[in-house]
């Protein structure tokens, strides 16, 4: 319904309704920044047998951690660790995402936010390589 009514609002234009749908999820996200992300889980990763990521990422309920979208992001997440190798979290948040650099990782995060309806976290991560 939310597509059908910004594709009426856009008056067909299907660039301007996906726009308007793209920001109206941006405003959820921004409304569940402040929620507590109390459930969690710790994803592994190792690439090549060289290098290994841990990232600890949070949501508010066991429900969202245990969905598909939750545990889609926290892979792509310690992918993409093991590929830029960010010193901080909100260097990570910051980063151009390795697979569409015309996003970043914040907005990555943010999209999963507004599909999932809960806030999501990246509470820590730990990379190492040999």
């Amino acid at each position: 319904m939310d597509c059908h009514r910004a594709l009426k609002e856009a008056n067909g234009n299907f660039e301007k309704a996906a726009e308007i749908i793209r920001e109206k999820g941006l405003s959820k996200v921004e409304k569940r920044a402040g929620r507590e992300a109390g459930a969690g889980l710790v994803h592994s990763y190792v690439h090549n047998g060289r290098i290994g990521v841990l990232v600890d990422l949070r949501a508010e309920t066991d429900f969202v951690v245990r969905s598909e979208p939750f545990q889609e992001l926290a892979h792509a997440l310690a992918m993409h660790i093991a590929a830029s190798d960010p010193k901080t979290v909100d260097e990570l948040l910051d980063q151009p995402y390795v697979r569409d650099e015309s996003r970043t990782v914040k907005e990555i995060v943010g999209e999963v936010i507004a599909k999932v309806g809960e806030n999501i976290k990246v509470n820590a991560f730990s990379r190492i390589e040999v």
